[in-house]
């Protein structure tokens, strides 16, 4: 960007006028509304179809078997990939559903924003144990003056913040203006995403001792992640995680251009998949392994148990943005019916991507696990 430009200058009004257009002719999508043009490359593979899970019998909501495409359709699947040992074994998508076109993942945003800070650390440019402060000054003051990285990607900060994905009229439904996600309201505009995420108070708790699930505490994440790089999130997704996959992702920004990185990626069902089977594969060589292996067997069993995801595994652990299920997978999850499901035991990854209507279903959760764990042991 011109550095007497700064992103917060550009409006719709401005943006083809000199000095704005030196940024924005190279950024329109991010001013207007805009189509991505797919390439085309994800087809070097014919469409698979489901092969031998078709048929599969699966336990569904009520408690009776049903084929795994019925399941499908009544969990409001759009796309369905299964990966066995790195190699696509099945797909399915639903007739609305075009495969070249990138899916919204919610938080499983989540998930990849920290294998981008796994490979900062790798490179020496972040240290997990960094006060937030140290590379955003801007939140001294605030929920995260006294935090660490690692506790941003544990989901350990005590903030006063109410995760509540159906308000219209309180904090959540202001943050969600922030990011650009809902339309603002004149008479109490909104900040953009820093300005909102530096005042955020403090919960009457301390850090690291409670998981509470607060999607702000990514989106402080990845502006950390842009400080400690010096490059922006988008660019950083595509120079370290990127070059090996097949098309195009998109990431929502807000009015300065600071991407969502709590849930506002886009990306095809077969490329996350890839990005699923590259941390089956320890990495792959390219988040480090070490960083990996703590996915599995990090974070605070205490701090999970008396969090407020108890429910969802027994047994579980949330380390970096990932849920270890506690009997041997770790999943990617993001609200209206995101998952990624690795199973090394079977060498499987599956992604179911949905447009389920509510944001969050908790019977249908566990009916979801019991079929990605059938779907796993047959593939």
């Amino acid at each position: 960007m011109a550095q007497d430009v700064s992103r917060c200058d550009v409006t719709l009004g401005n943006w083809r006028t000199t000095p704005f257009s030196r940024w924005s002719f190279q950024n329109v999508g991010e001013i207007v509304p805009s189509a991505v043009i797919r390439s085309g490359r994800l087809f070097e593979e014919a469409l698979l179809g489901l092969g031998a899970l078709s048929g599969l019998p699966v336990t569904g909501l009520d408690g009776a078997d049903q084929p795994l495409e019925s399941f499908l359709e009544a969990s409001d699947t759009d796309s369905f990939v299964v990966l066995r040992q790195g190699r696509l074994v099945a797909e399915w998508y639903a007739g609305h559903c075009d495969p070249l076109c990138p899916h919204i993942i919610f938080s499983i945003s989540k998930s990849l924003t920290a294998l981008l800070a796994g490979i900062l650390v790798g490179q020496g440019k972040l240290s997990l144990a960094d006060p937030v402060v140290r590379h955003i000054p801007e939140a001294e003051g605030s929920a995260y003056a006294d935090a660490t990285v690692q506790q941003l990607l544990d989901m350990e900060i005590s903030l006063d913040f109410d995760e509540n994905y159906l308000d219209q009229n309180g904090a959540f439904n202001r943050y969600r203006r922030a990011t650009g996600w809902t339309p603002d309201n004149p008479a109490d505009p909104a900040p953009d995403l820093k300005t909102f995420l530096c005042s955020l108070p403090k919960g009457k708790g301390e850090h690291g001792v409670l998981h509470a699930y607060r999607s702000p505490n990514t989106d402080m994440a990845g502006i950390v992640l842009e400080r400690a790089s010096g490059v922006r999130l988008p660019t950083l997704f595509s120079g370290l995680l990127w070059q090996t996959l097949s098309s195009d992702a998109m990431i929502t920004v807000d009015r300065c251009g600071t991407a969502r990185a709590a849930g506002g990626m886009s990306v095809t069902a077969r490329d996350l998949a890839r990005l699923g089977d590259l941390v089956r594969r320890n990495g792959g060589g390219i988040v480090p392994a070490a960083f990996i292996a703590d996915l599995w067997t990090g974070g605070s069993r205490d701090a999970w148990k008396n969090g407020d995801q108890a429910t969802l595994f027994a047994e579980g652990r949330y380390r970096n943005y990932w849920y270890a299920s506690g009997e041997g997978e770790l999943a990617a999850i993001g609200i209206h019916g995101q998952w990624i499901w690795i199973d090394p035991a079977n060498d499987t990854v599956i992604v179911k991507l949905s447009s389920q209507p509510l944001p969050v279903d908790a019977p249908l959760d566990q009916a979801i696990v019991s079929m990605l764990r059938r779907v796993s042991a047959k593939a």
